[in-house]
């Protein structure tokens, strides 16, 4: 595992604390320590966690140098990994004069932030920096999981992640460092959908997990003090996790999100684009103060060795687009109404017309018991009716059919196929045969 630069070399020590910590199922505590002492930087990372050995380093490298080589060697433009104790084990890393302390702070900083949306239940982490060259620099934060929505420790990965989602979305993502109450009164406001696609791997008998979760947001911007900044596009974030730890967005998975049926939700995908690892979906059509959130989240459930060759990109690509129609699905059956088909939003647009036509015909008759009977089916009483009343009525009624049937097939008992396109056929995609190597 070759690294570029001292800040992934840092973040990939950082992740390897939190496994550590994650895997031992209990209660832990990471601290992480950024020291600037002319003429270097100072990196230390302790944690709670299992225990590792000497061998979890040996195939990490860094301008061409094996970590394992080195071992013990902490020079101006070098680094040493070593072994604490009694809290548990760590590492040091001496960074070159040349890191910024300020840059490096940032990045880390970003870092823990994205992964506080795993949800980490049972572990606590310190970040502490300091400029030795600066009086009055110090700077120190605790982070704790699911401070906006707190979950038992038993919670399941799909429950912490739509827990973390649902905290990073309240906290204007990492712009913020707690909820904005002026933008989000109550986060019960927020619509949330996820969904889970699997692939078992026959020969050496491990499940490959994709989960999703989508979070959609309306933010009021009348009376509000909110610094962020609300451009007249309306975007959508894509935050991807591999095996427990945030990952840039891959090229299978740009391609999933690229050719999902997003039109199926009545979303109009105006374009895609990949920005400091992540993706950003641009919507022609929602409202600009209508945010989506999306996270997606890959790993084994049994994981067998850290060898393990990953699935292709086809597979990958396949799990994302399954996952993402799941947690759709799943979003749009808690919120009837929302994220309908363009089909069935053509459909209703006709409603107030068939509606006035409807009540007109009601109206209009002069068989007092046939008006009667249509009352009573409307559930109107006599003091209620009235032209405006009747026509509002009908509309409901015809919307909520609507509605109600613009859902996958095999959840409906009957689908008229004539207004609805039967869609099953894109669950075939997963038999593709085209496999092509993830770059």
């Amino acid at each position: 595992m070759d690294f570029s630069s001292v800040q992934n070399l840092s973040l990939h020590l950082i992740s390897s604390a939190y496994q550590r910590c994650r895997l031992s199922d209990q209660i832990c505590r990471i601290s992480i320590a950024l020291a600037r002492s002319s003429p270097s930087l100072l990196l230390s990372i302790s944690d709670t966690g299992i225990g590792s050995c000497l061998e979890e380093y040996q195939y990490l490298k860094f301008s061409s140098a094996d970590v394992a080589d080195n071992w013990g060697i902490c020079t101006c433009d070098r680094y040493e990994l070593s072994f604490h104790q009694p809290y548990g084990i760590g590492s040091e890393v001496c960074l070159s004069s040349s890191v910024s302390l300020d840059l490096l702070l940032a990045e880390v900083h970003s870092f823990l932030q994205k992964m506080l949306i795993l949800g980490i239940p049972d572990v606590a982490i310190r970040l502490v920096a300091e400029d030795g060259d600066v009086p009055g620099s110090r700077f120190e934060k605790v982070f704790l999981a699911n401070e906006c929505t707190p979950l038992p420790i038993s919670a399941s990965n799909l429950e912490l992640l739509k827990s973390g989602l649902i905290g990073y979305v309240l906290k204007h993502g990492n712009n913020l460092s707690n909820k904005c109450n002026d933008c989000f009164p109550s986060w019960e406001e927020l619509k949330v959908g996820s969904g889970v696609a699997c692939c078992t791997e026959n020969r050496l008998h491990t499940e490959l997990v994709m989960e999703a979760v989508i979070v959609m947001s309306n933010i009021s911007r009348e009376n509000t003090t909110c610094i962020r900044e609300y451009g007249d596009k309306t975007e959508c974030q894509v935050l991807y996790f591999k095996d427990f730890s945030p990952h840039a967005i891959s090229r299978s998975c740009m391609k999933a999100l690229k050719s999902t049926d997003w039109k199926k939700y009545g979303l109009n995908l105006g374009g895609i684009v990949q920005q400091e690892g992540c993706a950003l979906l641009e919507w022609e059509n929602l409202p600009s103060n209508t945010h989506i959130d999306i996270v997606l989240h890959s790993y084994y459930k049994q994981y067998p060795t850290l060898n393990t060759p990953r699935k292709t990109s086809q597979v990958d690509r396949n799990l994302v687009k399954k996952a993402v129609k799941l947690s759709l699905d799943d979003l749009k059956e808690k919120n009837p109404g929302l994220f309908l088909s363009s089909r069935a939003l053509q459909i209703r647009s006709y409603a107030p017309d068939l509606a006035k036509t409807i009540a007109g015909l009601i109206l209009s008759s002069d068989d007092s018991d046939f008006q009667g009977e249509c009352f009573s089916l409307l559930g109107l009483q006599s003091q209620e009716v009235g032209t405006e009343n009747v026509e509002n009525c009908i509309k409901e009624k015809i919307v909520s059919v609507i509605e109600m049937n613009d859902k996958e097939p095999h959840k409906t008992k009957e689908v008229a196929p004539f207004l609805f396109v039967d869609d099953r056929v894109q669950d075939m995609e997963f038999q593709e045969n085209n496999y092509e190597e993830d770059e």
